[in-house]
């Protein structure tokens, strides 16, 4: 329902980063600023603490911008095949195939709790690497869908008995160490922050 930026959520990191002695570690992006810093700020990892506020500044006019243009539905679609799910794979059909070897249409709810469980932290979740830590946020996950009436109890027990892991180990080790990366944007999106990038003169 937002309009590309949770101004709730800006405040509430904001409050939290000054009581923690102005260590604003609490994020607040929402998923058009996370497809934007993914896309057209991909050295955001080296920014400095004064590269960090600009880019989150660019970051929120530029949100504001794309969800004028594009819907939910194809900023989550330009998302969800552009997100870094570690072993070098970027969106969630790439995942699929390194993972299980399926196409991502044919994943289990259980595979796809793995899935949704390294975007917070792709090399601490990483599923092969880390199966123990991917585990634990994949249980939490599967437990908050269940608490939000989004699966069955029946669900959520044939997915948490689901020896999920051992088919990624085995599946890992049939395929190369690094899966090949997929490049997609959608079109429209990459239209509108080349040109606004251009107008206001952003790097």
């Amino acid at each position: 329902e937002h309009n590309g930026i949770d101004l709730q959520g800006i405040i509430r990191a904001g409050v939290v980063g000054v009581l923690n002695k102005f260590d604003f570690t609490e994020g607040a992006s929402t998923i058009t600023q996370q497809l934007i810093k993914n896309n057209v700020f991909p050295d955001f990892i080296n920014e400095s603490a004064y590269e960090r506020v600009e880019r989150k500044i660019q970051e929120i006019y530029l949100a504001l911008q794309i969800e004028k243009q594009m819907s939910k539905e194809e900023i989550l679609e330009a998302y969800m095949n552009t997100i870094n799910l570690s072993q070098g794979c970027l969106g969630v059909q790439t995942a699929s195939q390194r993972y299980f070897n399926k196409d991502v249409s044919d994943l289990n709810l259980s595979e796809c709790a793995v899935i949704a469980a390294i975007t917070n932290r792709p090399s601490y979740y990483d599923p092969v690497n880390h199966p123990e830590n991917n585990e634990q946020r994949r249980n939490r996950i599967l437990k908050l869908m269940l608490e939000q009436g989004y699966i069955t109890q029946t669900e959520y027990d044939e997915a948490l008995a689901d020896p999920v892991y051992d088919r990624i180990l085995q599946t890992a080790s049939q395929t190369s160490d690094k899966a090949p990366y997929t490049y997609f944007i959608d079109a429209v999106i990459k239209q509108v922050v080349n040109d606004l990038v251009d107008e206001k003169g952003y790097t």
